[in-house]
């Protein structure tokens, strides 16, 4: 099987976008508009993929510095998609096919893609087109009296009757790479924009004898490109509409199915219910029967069955175990670890911390670097003092223990099986198995005390 090069054309300003960053480096889904396009490259097991860059060239290599195998090659003059073709054709083999992708069409599936390389291998050009109600400001696919292609041409040189066309031209194209090479040094730019364009390989192709296979897109959101940020908008309600479907086909329900997003890769389990407004980030993964109230944020998380998630939680770099109850209000921050049946109430953030089965911390509570056993209740307004400045400290709080209110642990210090801190203690030497420890000032009491008041005004 001929091998397969991948050719994305990046270069662009992307002066609408009104912004500082390169317009392929705007998230979409949360990932860039540019790892979108490589993604849905890789999925088609491309042997070469190479990224013609030019405006903000660095910053779009060192955002995407983690896709390995992406050989980048520098437009830098902007004169046209054939001159930024040619200067990747360096580094592709003619044994094989071209695909030319765009790095501002981000939502192009890989399903949509195959028949054109298909179509390549096959000796055809390979064209994928779309058809507009409205197809101001887009090349016009022009066919002859037995619908076979001719050739494109762009809306500044079409004339009236072209322009009422609404098939146009998406500019993904697979080719033989050989003959791609012959064409894009043969185009000229004697146009109404003096560039060289790709899509007059077309009429090459016609003159040659290579047949040109259109292939038609359903979905005109599919191909849409990324000029401005209402167009980045539209196609995000897009993509999450897509990804809320995947959801409720596997099984998820989803109270509000346009008020939900997911901005990376998101896996459930069955029967798992997700109210209005949540947001998932990076990995998650939610196990069976996962509740998820609403205005919640879940990253890089991996929930276990049938846990309870209140509204406005903030779940970041955790895992949370079967049966778990979090919220209202709770934030667990990277590295918490909470084991079957743990309860986190309102207003209780965890960092760095590990909590055992079955343990309570319910109400206003902060738990840093800390090691938690199981059966453990940690009273409201409860804190772990493990920063001193400088270095931060374990606490260990072990099995069965009993932590009073508006308690003060300082680490390091560990504190027994089945101990008890009395509330309001602040305690900073470890205390033995099943001993109470209580650090309150002795009670002192003033009769007939008066009390400051303001004075009068006259």
């Amino acid at each position: 099987m001929q091998q397969l090069s991948v050719v994305i054309l990046a270069a662009g300003q992307g002066k609408r976008m009104v912004s500082d960053l390169p317009k392929v480096l705007h998230p979409l889904g949360g990932r860039s508009l540019l790892a979108h396009v490589l993604g849905a490259a890789s999925r088609l097991e491309a042997a070469v993929r190479v990224v013609v860059y030019g405006h903000g060239g660095e910053a779009v290599k060192t955002a995407l510095a983690g896709e390995s195998g992406v050989l980048w090659v520098e437009q830098a003059e902007q004169l046209g998609t054939g001159h930024a073709v040619a200067q990747a054709l360096p580094l592709l083999d003619d044994a094989g096919v071209t695909l030319v992708l765009y790095g501002d069409v981000p939502l192009i599936q890989p399903e949509t893609l195959q028949p054109l390389v298909d179509a390549a291998r096959q000796g055809q050009l390979a064209l994928l087109t779309v058809e507009l109600a409205d197809p101001a400001g887009y090349g016009r696919i022009i066919r002859d009296d037995q619908g076979r292609v001719q050739r494109i041409v762009e809306e500044k040189d079409a004339t009236p009757s072209e322009r009422c066309l609404s098939e146009i031209n998406t500019g993904i194209l697979a080719v033989a790479t050989a003959k791609l090479r012959d064409w894009v040094a043969g185009l000229t730019n004697e146009n109404a924009q003096g560039e060289y364009y790709l899509t007059d390989i077309i009429a090459l192709a016609a003159r040659d004898g290579v047949p040109v296979e259109p292939f038609t897109v359903a979905e005109p959101l599919e191909v849409q490109g990324v000029n401005d940020r209402r167009q980045l908008a539209a196609l995000e309600r897009f993509h999450q509409a897509r990804q809320a479907e995947i959801l409720m086909r596997n099984g998820a329900t989803l109270l509000d199915p346009a008020r939900v997003d997911v901005r990376g890769s998101l896996s459930t389990g069955q029967d798992v219910v997700i109210d209005v407004s949540v947001v998932f980030e990076g990995t998650v993964r939610l196990g069976n029967g996962v509740k998820i109230g609403p205005f919640c944020v879940l990253k890089n998380a991996i929930i276990g069955d049938d846990v309870e998630i209140l509204s406005h939680c903030r779940i970041e770099g955790a895992e949370v175990g079967a049966g778990a109850q979090i919220g209202p209000f709770a934030r667990l921050r990277p590295d918490t670890r909470l084991a079957a049946g743990v309860h986190i109430g309102n207003f209780v953030e965890t960092k760095k911390t590990t909590i055992g089965p079955g343990s309570k911390v319910n109400h206003l509570t902060y738990l840093g670097d800390a090691e938690v056993g199981a059966e453990v209740n940690v009273g409201a307004g409860t804190i772990t003092c493990n920063y001193d400045g400088a270095n931060k400290h374990k606490t260990v709080i072990e099995d069965g223990a009993f932590i009073g209110s508006n308690s003060s642990l300082v680490a390091p210090v560990r504190i027994g099986r089945g101990a008890t801190i009395g509330a309001g203690s602040s305690v900073s030497r470890s205390v033995p198995d099943g001993s109470l420890c209580l650090t309150r000032a002795q009670r002192k009491e003033v009769a007939n005390w008066d009390r400051p008041v303001k004075p009068k005004k006259l």
